[in-house]
């Protein structure tokens, strides 16, 4: 009798994509393959094979199980057609089947080879629901960096509305345009375009990375995106807690157009700043207002120290976060956003 040798349980999904073989395309699930020694001699358990995790075909017709595994004599990932021959692999030994690289055409394979995702989560069913917190402040109070600051040291995903919608109209979608009319006169874009950004970034990390605790930075910014969140979640989503970064104007035009200097961005200037405050005070105040008499809103004065206003965020992010993370200490980029040393000078060109 082969001893079974136990192991974490192997609770990952595979999803192979765009190869020349259609029966290899699809979904591959944890293995159910029964413990046995592999042709190297190395003894598998229950999800997986030569010391790492593979996985069968989740239709079950594959007549190799497990159908996606590591060969320790070859030191490859191997994929194999539903006659069970080899069709695609990728040399190295990393643990996981690599994501960020091309695979190989092995004998029984054919051009072009296949893109693998891997997912946290069983892509059948419905996405885990996040841990969120709405970011919002005035233009220029911090919301970026201390949000950087949480993602870096305590293992949050930053989302910003701005990055989002910039990426999308990048990209040159069908919203493209009317994103930069948006972004150029300094207006709220629709409910539906954003609701929808958010929502599937925010599915797409947690499948893809396992991650759940998210920082919408920049929403709601009107009462309208919280109408439009409600009705995209529904009832099933407890109304999330919202930090908001309280700052005077003074202060929030002196980081503008230090900041310009840097970002490159069209709407760092005094004209833009003035529309893009006005539209906060007379769109997003009422929001945060809301948020107060639902106590659901902590203030934090981001004039003060950054250093005090870190460790208010760490504070109030306390209750998702893992204890591992209040360990880590501080990165190099960490210690440059909370003014503990010098931005790195800037070569002259």
């Amino acid at each position: 009798m082969v001893e079974n040798i136990e192991r974490e349980p192997n609770t990952l999904f595979i999803e192979v994509i765009g190869s020349g073989l259609p029966e290899i395309d699809g979904l591959f699930v944890p293995s159910t393959a029964p413990p046995t020694k592999s042709e190297s001699g190395t003894v598998s358990s229950i999800g997986y094979w030569n010391g790492r995790m593979a996985w069968d075909r989740a239709d079950g017709k594959s007549a190799r199980r497990p159908s996606l595994s590591y060969s320790n004599s070859y030191k490859s990932w191997r994929i194999c057609r539903l006659d069970g021959h080899l069709a695609y692999e990728m040399i190295c030994e990393d643990e996981l089947p690599p994501t960020d690289r091309e695979w190989h055409v092995y004998k029984k394979g054919v051009a072009p080879a296949p893109k693998v995702v891997l997912h946290y989560y069983d892509p059948r069913k419905p996405c885990p629901t996040p841990n969120v917190f709405f970011v919002l402040g005035g233009p220029g109070a911090g919301k970026g960096t201390m949000c950087e600051l949480a993602e870096t040291q305590l293992g949050w995903c930053h989302l910003s509305t701005g990055d989002l919608l910039r990426a999308e109209r990048d990209a040159g979608g069908v919203t493209a345009s009317i994103i930069q009319q948006s972004i150029s006169e300094g207006k709220l874009v629709s409910n539906e375009i954003i609701v929808d950004l958010l929502k599937d970034a925010m599915e797409r990390i947690t499948r893809r990375t396992g991650k759940r605790n998210f920082l919408l930075d920049g929403f709601p910014r009107s009462l309208s995106n919280l109408d439009g969140w409600r009705e995209t979640f529904k009832l099933d989503f407890e109304l999330p807690k919202m930090l908001y970064f309280e700052c005077p104007y003074g202060v929030l035009e002196q980081r503008i157009l230090g900041r310009a200097k840097y970002t490159g961005r069209t709407d760092d200037n005094i004209e833009s700043l003035k529309l893009r405050f006005e539209t906060f005070k007379s769109e997003t105040l009422p929001t945060v207002d809301f948020f107060r008499s639902e106590n659901k809103c902590v203030e934090i004065d981001t004039s003060q120290d950054r250093r005090v206003v870190y460790d208010l965020v760490v504070d109030n992010l306390a209750e998702f976060t893992e204890q591992e993370f209040f360990e880590k200490p501080l990165t190099e980029r960490a210690e440059i956003l909370l003014g503990l040393r010098p931005y790195p000078k800037q070569e002259k060109i």
